[in-house]
């Protein structure tokens, strides 16, 4: 303990750090060393306070938001559109007279259509197969073999595809995407096909012009229009995707910001930005991360928790996770917990819904419906329809996520603040670890190697030199 408290003297007699010295120094009087010790216990408190308002400066607000307007050089990307078929009752009749034979009863079309088609509810399929008075006709496992056998392929699905009226092969870019309403294809897209090519060149920038896309649909469908990582579900806004069916053209008009990240955002935790990147994935039913696939994912694990099973459409699933008839049943239940999202004070308020602690994608986008028009084609003797997306001009403005606190910053602010108050730097903590460790070590072994010296042998022989005995007598 001695040691320690002479330690304590020396570092303090020889700190650079301002007005220490004066609390040890033997001329002082005791007046003198309260000052000093009240003044550096300000000079402390107020460095702290100042390094803990840096500190939540770092971790709350070290980005910013800004409007950029230089738009003459930017390449905007188009949305990416996926089309995910809604409804084929053709092809429910003709799948179900494989099963059951053509005098099969109708009400397995329904089941059918519930299980290829389904959206969360399956009123036909519990109420048919279920029970003891369940038709002896209905399958209870392996759902998403049956949805996959009625819905269409994509060269069923899709024709006539025009990119800025330059026709192009329209499965050859329309890629299979797995999402919780079933097998969509979609183009432009991330997330389709993992991420793998080809891909359509679909940038639009002041050479180009506006861009736009025209497609022919085969059968009834719902389109999504979405960013590039954004994914359909069963809670996308209405404002993001057009309803379709035979014998209608569409057209739609969109204007689309996006948002552009410095390069130094990269260097930031995901709490500091509050988002994340397309990379940063930390989900399993979709390959790259977006808020949508969040709350894909959400709606997963609360279907594994009330029920212990996922829906058999839920995508990139084992087939181990996918409900049989009792787990279908089980999501039938419990359909208002798991189709609505809803904020975590609604479910205190006794709400039901899902709550999903999802972040959005540092590089989600802003899709702005400008106008819808919507016409009959009574000139087609095909039940098709016709759809077109278009930018309605190229964007003026967009997002920029700026980083305004970096590492470098908060060090900077740390070491002003500290130097400012009590005159610290760096090597003045290192000399706290030196007089505590160090010095009182190496002291000690100065001391052993000085005693060493003063010790005197007991006999000296002949062979003894003089400097080895220094109380040697001589006579005279």
């Amino acid at each position: 303990m001695g040691r320690i408290s002479r330690s304590i003297e020396e570092y303090l007699k020889n700190s650079t750090l301002h007005g220490a010295r004066f609390i040890v120094d033997k001329d002082a009087s005791w007046l003198e060393r309260i000052f000093w010790v009240i003044c550096l216990a300000a000079s402390w408190y107020a460095s702290w306070l100042l390094i803990k308002a840096s500190l939540a400066a770092f971790e709350n607000n070290a980005i910013s938001f800004v409007v950029e307007s230089s738009y003459r050089d930017w390449n905007t990307n188009f949305p990416a559109i996926i089309v995910c078929e809604s409804k084929n009752m053709d092809r429910i009749q003709e799948v179900a007279e494989q099963l059951w034979g053509s005098d099969h009863d109708f009400t397995l079309e329904e089941v059918l259509s519930e299980i290829a088609f389904f959206r969360g509810e399956s009123y036909h399929t519990v109420h048919e197969c279920s029970g003891e008075e369940a038709t002896t006709s209905c399958f209870y496992s392996n759902f998403s073999y049956y949805a996959q056998l009625v819905r269409s392929s994509c060269t069923d699905s899709i024709f006539n595809c025009e990119w800025n009226n330059r026709p192009f092969e329209c499965c050859k870019y329309f890629h299979r995407m797995e999402t919780e309403l079933g097998i969509c294809y979609a183009i432009n897209s991330i997330q389709a096909n993992k991420g793998k090519g080809p891909f359509l060149n679909m940038y639009s920038n002041r050479y180009t012009g506006p861009g736009s896309l025209k497609m022919e649909l085969k059968t009834e469908a719902t389109v999504f229009i979405l960013g590039t990582e954004e994914v359909p579900t069963l809670v996308t806004p209405k404002t993001d995707f057009l309803i379709v069916g035979p014998y209608i053209s569409f057209i739609r008009f969109i204007s689309k910001r996006d948002i552009e990240n410095d390069e130094a955002i990269r260097e930031t935790s995901v709490g500091q930005r509050n988002c994340r990147f397309v990379d940063e994935n930390i989900l399993d039913v979709h390959h790259f991360y977006s808020y949508s696939a969040c709350t894909v994912q959400c709606r997963k694990d609360r279907q594994m928790e009330l029920c212990n099973c996922s829906s058999h459409l839920s995508p990139n699933s084992p087939d181990h996770q996918l409900c049989n008839m009792d787990g279908l049943e089980c999501l039938n239940r419990n359909y208002e917990d798991l189709s609505v999202i809803i904020a975590k004070w609604s479910k205190r308020r006794g709400r039901k819904g899902l709550v999903c602690d999802c972040l959005p994608s540092c590089t989600e986008v802003d899709i702005t419906t400008v106008h819808d028009s919507k016409d009959n084609l009574v000139e087609h003797s095909t039940p098709v329809s016709k759809i077109e997306v278009a930018l309605i001009e190229l964007p003026t403005e967009r997002y920029k996520r700026n980083l305004v606190r970096g590492r470098l910053d908060l060090v900077v602010s740390i070491g002003g603040t500290t130097g400012l108050f009590v005159g610290a730097s760096l090597l003045s903590f290192v000399e706290i670890i030196y007089y505590i460790t160090i010095r009182p070590y190496s002291s000690y072994m100065h001391e052993k190697r000085r005693l060493k010296r003063l010790i005197i042998p007991k006999k000296f022989g002949k062979e003894d030199r003089e400097e080895d005995c220094p109380t040697r007598f001589t006579t005279t």
